[in-house]
Parts: C-alpha cells; sequence; structure tokens
C-alpha cells in the first residue's frame, strides 16, 4: 500500500468519524454516563454531581466531565422539574 492510499484511508476514516450520527451516538453515550454517575454519586450521599460535558471530536476523540458541588436546595429543584417533565412527556404520549 502506498503512501498516498494510506493517506487516503486515513481521510476517508476522518470524513465518517465527523458524521452527524456519529456526534449523535458520542453524545447520547456520555449523557447516559452522566446519568449512570450520579444516580450512583446520590445513592452514596455524595454532595457532587457531574454537570458538565465536553466532547472534542478529533482523534483521538476526547469527553470531560465537569464536577460541581450541588445544594440540597438545588438538588430538589432538580428532581421536581424532572418529575414534572416526565409527567408532561406522558401526556403527550398517550394522546
Amino acid at each position: 500500500m502506498s503512501i498516498f492510499d494510506k493517506a487516503k484511508e486515513l481521510t476517508d476514516k476522518v470524513t465518517g468519524f465527523s458524521s452527524d450520527e456519529v456526534i449523535a451516538n458520542a453524545i447520547m453515550k456520555a449523557v447516559k454516563k452522566q446519568e449512570n454517575v450520579n444516580a450512583l454519586l446520590k445513592e452514596k450521599g455524595s454532595n457532587y454531581r457531574v454537570s458538565d460535558i465536553e466532547l472534542e471530536m478529533g482523534i483521538p476523540p476526547t469527553i470531560s466531565f465537569g464536577v460541581r458541588r450541588v445544594s440540597e436546595k438545588a438538588e430538589n429543584q432538580v428532581e421536581s422539574n424532572i418529575v414534572e417533565s416526565k409527567s408532561i412527556d406522558e401526556n403527550l404520549t398517550n394522546k
């Protein structure tokens, strides 16, 4: 395989890597990871939550998570919003 063939192969990989579907899948996986870690942190009684996600679609791709301390008042408000959001979603899908 010539150097030009290798360069073309690498270019094809990079082009395919930045497709909208690949980016959407990376976001979905990162958000799922955030939700799982936050549930574990809450279960363990921690006052910290993963609050930010940064995705860098490079070679190699990187995902960074930001961690913040939450107050009980803020945590209760977030839970209230989640329950309210789920209720709205259920009402919309039942129609």
